[in-house]
């Protein structure tokens, strides 16, 4: 019996996503920083969790059936960072966007069974991941300065979660709307 690796997010959606997706781009040209570059732009919602590969289907049914009721306007803004290793666009604090996140912890907990989310402990921080596993100190550093002086805004209305399963790199496979 094989599993796969899954998450869920809010990809981020065109324009958006190839302005985003082109500084990750230019990392990778001048720094060699492909890490971020597995992964299409996103705000993680539910941490990667382990699933049968046989049950996927069942696993997006079950994902429709997901509802979050509240307008969710997403406000990106500017540049920060997780020393030593990780920078991201930023996502402007939002209640909505905390219950969101809430109820499809509760949902998942539930109806999929998943406790990874739920049992974590650390606090909610929505972000866009630009640099991360691969970003040395050293050069860490360096961008974190240029970073700093760079301002960046962009919004969207998130009317849609995905679910993104690891196959080398990872894929978005489903998209539900909310």
């Amino acid at each position: 019996m094989s599993v796969n690796k899954y998450f869920i997010a809010i990809v981020l959606p065109e324009p958006l996503l190839s302005k985003v997706e082109a500084i990750k781009q230019d990392l990778f040209k001048e720094y060699g920083l492909k890490g971020a570059l597995r992964c299409p732009s996103h705000i993680t919602l539910h941490r990667p969790f382990i699933w049968k590969a046989e049950k996927e289907a069942l696993l997006i049914e079950k994902l429709q059936a997901f509802e979050f009721k509240n307008e969710l306007q997403v406000q990106l803004q500017n540049f920060a960072f997780f020393e030593p290793r990780v920078i991201y666009v930023d996502v402007v604090p939002d209640e909505n966007l905390n219950n969101l996140h809430q109820q499809l912890k509760t949902f998942a907990k539930k109806e999929l069974r998943l406790f990874n989310e739920y049992d974590d402990l650390r606090a909610f921080k929505p972000h866009v991941t630009i640099a991360s596993r691969d970003l040395k100190k050293n050069v860490f550093y360096t961008l974190k300065e240029k970073f700093s002086a760079t301002e960046l805004s962009l919004n969207f209305n998130c009317t849609e979660l995905s679910l993104l399963r690891l196959n080398k790199i990872w894929e978005e496979i489903a998209r539900f709307d909310i």
